[in-house]
């Protein structure tokens, strides 16, 4: 190990032993405004929180774009949920929504007490083909929100991802960490990581309550066909060679969708102001083994797939050490068969044709035009 690298590890445990010895008092949320919360990660937290915390109300907030439905949250309680179909950019809509003027009743509601801000932009390959509804959504919408969480004294939890630290070698043990430096690859990681940078500086400069979580990659319900996994399993069920980007040797760290959700809870309630966390489930599994992995599920041959172009300036692996958010707050995954998560996935899947094949053919073809 360098000496730099052996910096980096006591610096590592000096944040640890710092964070364990000064925790934040626990948060109570009455009503959270969650942005982006018709899309793949929001509906699950939604879906989460009305189950587990059902005296909380949510306001979601979502512009119902491609990855996005209302149906999503079919099944919340209506006494959970109010939803404005709106934009995060609109900063006069946003200012409505603590002013009451979007709220059922004043009386009714407890005044929003929380912004968890999903809502993003965030596939790959669009944002390669043009990068601007990134910078809009992800830097400006960041900003709109981050102004009235100030204007209002809200707290503001950020979910990020683990893309704003470009990548790790295939053949080396090194982990991403809060420590890590930012080097995003592509339009959509920059833009991610411009809005990570917004939030620190609005902590630090205004004062707001901020916390930040970058996650690894997510798979589970409500996730768009575009997304590597339900992409594969849809194929599969519509009659479609699954495709593999180049040789399918990159690695992903893979987290079920509904733990990503309890640790952003945690984090909301118990995290400490300022502080950014890491969330993984030491799921590292290259596209290749994953992609047979479900053709075994689904009763295929293991190379039943087809190789295309990969994508320009993939990243090789990403890794979570997840170590300060399982010491100082005390959260670990609960889903870390992966099998049998992707099994369960499938199900969801095979159970929701309806759900997702209205997208399926515009998005083969737009895949099939990018040569992929």
């Amino acid at each position: 190990m360098s000496n730099s690298e052996q910096a980096l590890d006591s610096a590592n445990e000096a944040v640890n032993i710092a964070s364990k010895e000064a925790p934040n008092p626990p948060f109570a949320p009455q009503h959270i405004l969650v942005t982006g919360g018709a899309g793949f990660i929001g509906a699950n937290f939604v879906h989460g929180v009305a189950r587990n915390h059902p005296q909380v109300h949510m306001t979601v907030l979502d512009a119902l774009t491609y990855a996005g439905k209302r149906e999503n949250l079919d099944g919340v309680p209506a006494a959970n949920l109010t939803f404005v179909h709106g934009n995060i950019c609109d900063a006069e809509l946003v200012e409505s929504l603590f002013s009451g003027l979007n709220q059922r009743s004043a009386a009714a509601v407890p005044p929003i007490g929380a912004i968890v801000h999903f809502a993003a932009e965030s596939h790959n390959d669009n944002s390669i083909l043009d990068a601007s509804p990134f910078l809009n959504t992800n830097v400006t919408g960041t900003y709109v929100l981050l102004e009235a969480a100030r204007r209002h004294d809200i707290r503001f939890h950020h979910i990020s991802t683990d893309e704003v630290y470009g990548d790790l070698a295939l053949d080396e043990p090194r982990k991403f960490t809060e420590l890590s430096p930012y080097k995003p690859s592509g339009p959509y990681s920059a833009s991610k990581a411009a809005s990570d940078h917004l939030v620190r500086a609005w902590h630090r400069t205004h004062g707001l309550k901020t916390t930040i979580s970058n996650c690894s990659n997510n798979y589970g319900p409500y996730q768009h066909v575009e997304k590597f996994i339900p992409r594969q399993i849809t194929n599969i069920l519509a009659g479609i060679r699954p495709k593999l980007y180049g040789q399918g040797l990159a690695v992903r760290d893979w987290i079920s969708v509904e733990d990503h959700c309890s640790a952003i809870w945690t984090i909301l309630t118990r995290g400490r102001i300022g502080e950014t966390y890491l969330v993984g489930a030491n799921g590292e599994y290259n596209n290749i083994d994953v992609l047979r992995m479900i053709l075994k599920l689904m009763g295929r041959d293991a190379n039943d797939f087809d190789h295309v172009n990969d994508r320009p300036g993939g990243d090789k692996r990403y890794a979570i050490d997840a170590t300060k958010l399982q010491t100082e707050l005390g959260w670990a995954p609960r889903y870390t068969d992966f099998e049998e998560g992707l099994a369960a996935t499938i199900d969801w899947y095979r159970a929701h044709e309806n759900w997702w094949m209205p997208d399926k053919a515009g998005t083969e073809e737009k895949y099939r035009k990018q040569g992929h």
